[in-house]
């Protein structure tokens, strides 16, 4: 049996997806069970767990809940819509200047996350959580500072916000280069992901139904061992205020779900996912539930996986390759979001996912990739998964190039690393809660589609292979060298797809690659593809990021890396 050369842990920033839900569930504020709403053929499945005592943030966060509900914070009008927290954000704002703050702003969240998962016609998650609290960030003599709390007392108030300022000065008082300032523009507006379906209209009863019927389509014979489908939803109330007045009311709404089955006979295992590798998850509603269209492709997804177990393996050399879209979305983050940050190009940033083989000076200079190539990060796209209205340090979302026609003409910016090199920001900067200090992201990072349709990528073609859906990724700490594996390919030979092979994988190096690259599929293949999981940062933060893409076409790539015997 062929064998996939070892992968380091950290080889990517993705976080594998286990450990992605461990870990969101081991920060909550506030988990409630939802037993009594499940099917009767699910519930006895669900595990008893009590409820973890109430500690001081938990508390703290309760109470903060009350508050936002009205009982000590006042609503007050601003161009006729609501800003809840503004009474408790004057006081963040005053108690910063006072303590000598140039500037400063707070951001108050509110989030909300249900995540359901059926494992082998069980259900082995169902889970409602809510987290509230704030940030405040103060600047101070070119230096930043950041703190955070559920606590919304007058106390808790000045604390949060004098320690931020506390952090800046001390941060002025060390720096060797004061690079920061103020910003100075003012925004006073709202923004909401449009819905057309709210998740919570859907009873719990159907939206665990259509997770059981999936998984149970998924066993389409003895060897599939495992099956797996799981459903996320997310919405976000934030608000922003600046001491210089700006007033940003925003409510964003994330869905997505996928099913996989793992097939093991004669020693192998092969799985296979719907949608793409890790599911379906844009902006918006349940409708984003329904269009991933589960239940439909369950039975095929399982038979691919039985059938690979008998599939030839991918045969190694130099040839043509189609990847699918949902691989070009993983190509695109890995090798062009990632390095395209800009914190990391200045070498402020190389914690998780490494630096970037990428220099200012090759700013409109450096032949990225070919012509066909133009990348753009566009934070407005409908059904983005990271589109919303600003950023979090208040900066309002734009269209903007990152490869334009081949050459590189941008990164990924923040307010100071833009003004850095001569630019503007183009609002890439996240945090993944209320929690956590902004930084810049990837957010919505898109391949721009081209003229050709899907089954003329084949065309021309005299051996290569076609592979969808990431299977495993390693790219080393500049990403620059990479390989990269599939769950599933198909030889093609004088540009028909003919056989099914296993295991197919491919590598390179980033220009090179994207250099070869000769054709992209037009707007009718061209799909929004969300990554619930990029991980940033230590400590650590988890973003949500969209890789839009087509599939397209490679030439003269290296397959079958990795493997060696049969």
């Amino acid at each position: 049996m062929a064998r996939l050369a070892a992968r380091p842990d950290h080889a990517s920033n993705r976080c594998p997806r286990a450990f992605y839900h461990r870990r969101r569930l081991s920060r909550r504020s506030r988990r409630r069970r939802l037993r009594h709403a499940a099917p009767a053929r699910s519930r006895a499945h669900l595990s008893r767990h009590d409820d973890p005592p109430v500690g001081r943030r938990q508390a703290a966060s309760n109470a903060l809940a009350k508050r936002s509900r009205g009982s000590s914070l006042a609503t007050n009008q601003r161009g006729g819509w609501s800003l809840t927290y503004e009474p408790a954000a004057q006081r963040a704002l005053d108690t910063a200047a006072a303590r000598g703050a140039q500037y400063a702003d707070v951001r108050f969240e509110r989030d909300h996350g249900e995540n359901i998962e059926v494992r082998n016609g069980r259900v082995a998650t169902l889970s409602d959580d809510e987290s509230i609290g704030y940030g405040i960030r103060a600047f101070y003599q070119g230096a930043w500072g950041f703190a955070a709390s559920p606590d919304t007392s007058d106390r808790g108030i000045d604390q949060t916000a004098a320690r931020a300022v506390e952090i800046a000065k001390a941060g002025a008082a060390i720096a060797r280069e004061r690079f920061g300032e103020a910003p100075a523009d003012v925004y006073v507006d709202r923004y909401a992901t449009p819905v057309e379906e709210d998740p919570q209209s859907v009873p719990l009863a159907e939206r665990v139904e259509l997770l059981l019927d999936a998984e149970r389509l998924l066993h389409v014979a003895p060897q599939v061992r495992v099956g797996r489908a799981w459903m996320d939803l997310w919405r976000k109330e934030s608000e922003f205020y600046s001491s210089i007045g700006s007033r940003i009311a925003q409510e964003t709404a994330q869905s997505g779900s996928g099913i996989e089955a793992l097939a093991v006979d004669g020693g192998d295992a092969q799985d296979r996912t719907w949608p793409g590798d890790n599911g379906l998850y844009q902006g918006g509603g349940y409708e984003i539930i329904r269009k991933a269209a589960l239940r439909e492709n369950a039975q095929r997804i399982g038979e691919e996986a039985v059938a690979l177990l008998s599939a030839p393996q991918c045969p190694p050399g130099t040839m043509d390759v189609v990847l699918g879209g949902s691989q070009v979305s993983l190509q695109i983050h890995e090798s062009c979001g990632h390095p395209a940050e800009l914190d990391r190009v200045m070498g402020w940033e190389a914690n998780f996912s490494g630096t970037s083989f990428l220099e200012i000076d090759q700013l409109d200079r450096l032949r990225y990739g070919s012509p066909l190539v133009t990348i753009v990060v566009d934070n407005t796209l409908p059904l983005g998964f990271a589109t919303c209205g600003y950023d979090d340090e208040g900066a309002k979302s734009v269209r903007s190039d990152i490869i334009r026609e081949g050459v590189l003409r941008g990164y990924l910016m923040s307010r100071d690393t833009a003004r850095r090199i001569g630019r503007t920001t183009n609002a890439c900067v996240r945090a993944e809660s209320w929690m956590h200090v902004p930084m810049i992201r990837m957010c919505n990072l898109n391949l721009l589609p081209g003229e050709t349709p899907f089954d003329q990528l084949f065309d021309g073609i005299k051996h290569g292979i076609y592979m969808e859906s990431n299977r495993s990724w390693s790219i080393d700490d500049r990403r620059l060298n990479f390989q990269f594996g599939c769950q599933i390919g198909w030889e093609i030979v004088d540009g028909k797809r003919t056989r099914m092979v296993k295991n197919p994988t491919y590598g390179g190096m980033t220009p090179h690659f994207w250099n070869s690259c000769d054709a992209v599929a037009d707007a009718n293949s061209w799909e929004v593809w969300g990554t619930p999981n990029c991980g940033k940062g230590e400590p650590m933060q988890t973003g949500r990021t969209s890789q839009c893409a087509a599939p397209a076409r490679f030439r003269n790539i290296a397959v079958g890396v990795g493997y060696a015997g049969s």
